[in-house]
């Protein structure tokens, strides 16, 4: 053999263990996301596009290395049902689950990696042991903590100092609901408000209330603070980098929001004759006008 086409043969040789290498790191990997609301919906539009900046923050660029394939619920049980079905079906390495459909995709696969997002309560809901360590296939991010649910009733008394009693409206078939009205209860006695639980909306009464997210202020009500949940999104986006990279859900603790939004509707608040206090208009992320 010629000392040339030797050199060449041994460089062949050397070179394609890098590319094998190269190769699998490039491989094509799957990520199902089913979301619990209509396609059409610009939130959820917005916290999909959240999501998938994240991933490409992490190096997953959707149909290069990866691909992603959404099913959207419309908010129907049978619908989150089937889709969960048809991606589970699809052999995905990891699920995003969104609120309500987390509950099917579980039914439907006690196997395949899933990471949840706006989730109340996954442990009384049956999704983990507990926080810290999830032990099945599923983690993610809760929606709130109980402590929040204190939050509120101060925020209602700062913005309508007069008020003395306040009407909580609550499912009281959901696990979350009872810890929070727990919470409320505990914290109401301290800032002068009787509570009561009530299950019934109270729109047509024109009474001040307070809401987790902001599309109820948008909506016309009057004040919001809880979570801001295109951030959970992008962390969502980090808890599947580490699944698609070998961690296994089981050792991955359910996570609490880190970031929170205030919002005020001065509308609604002139039409309720409330004078918002300066010092809480300088702590809103947002004051509709």
């Amino acid at each position: 053999m010629r000392r040339r086409e030797f050199i060449s043969l041994i460089g062949g040789v050397t070179a394609w263990p890098l590319m094998a290498r190269a190769q699998q790191r490039e491989q094509m990997r799957r990520i199902g996301v089913l979301m619990s609301q209509a396609a059409d919906d610009p939130l959820l539009q917005g916290r999909a596009k959240a999501f998938q900046q994240g991933l490409q923050q992490l190096g997953w660029t959707d149909g290069r290395n990866v691909r992603i394939d959404y099913r959207w619920a419309a908010g129907n049980v049978e619908n989150s049902r089937k889709y969960a079905a048809e991606l589970v079906a699809l052999a995905p390495d990891v699920i995003l689950a969104v609120g309500g459909a987390t509950g099917p995709v579980l039914q439907a696969t006690r196997t395949v990696p899933i990471v949840f997002t706006i989730t109340s309560d996954p442990v009384g809901s049956g999704f983990v042991n507990s926080l810290s360590r999830p032990g099945g296939n599923a983690t993610g991010f809760m929606l709130f903590e109980y402590s929040l649910s204190a939050k509120w009733v101060e925020l209602l008394k700062e913005i309508a100092p007069g008020m003395t009693r306040a009407a909580v409206l609550r499912d009281p078939a959901l696990t979350s609901g009872i810890g929070q009205f727990s919470v409320i209860q505990s914290v109401a006695p301290s800032v002068g408000v009787d509570v009561s639980p009530i299950n019934l909306t109270a729109d047509g009464h024109k009474l001040p209330a307070v809401y987790i997210d902001r599309t109820f202020v948008s909506g016309g009500g009057l004040i919001s603070y809880g979570p801001d949940q295109i951030d959970q999104f992008r962390r969502a986006a980090a808890y599947v980098d580490r699944i698609l990279k070998g961690e296994k859900p089981a050792d991955m603790p359910v996570q609490a929001p880190t970031k929170y939004e205030l919002v005020i509707n001065l509308k609604t608040a002139k039409a309720l004759g409330l004078s918002v206090p300066q010092s809480l208009l300088s702590r809103a992320d947002e004051v509709i006008e």
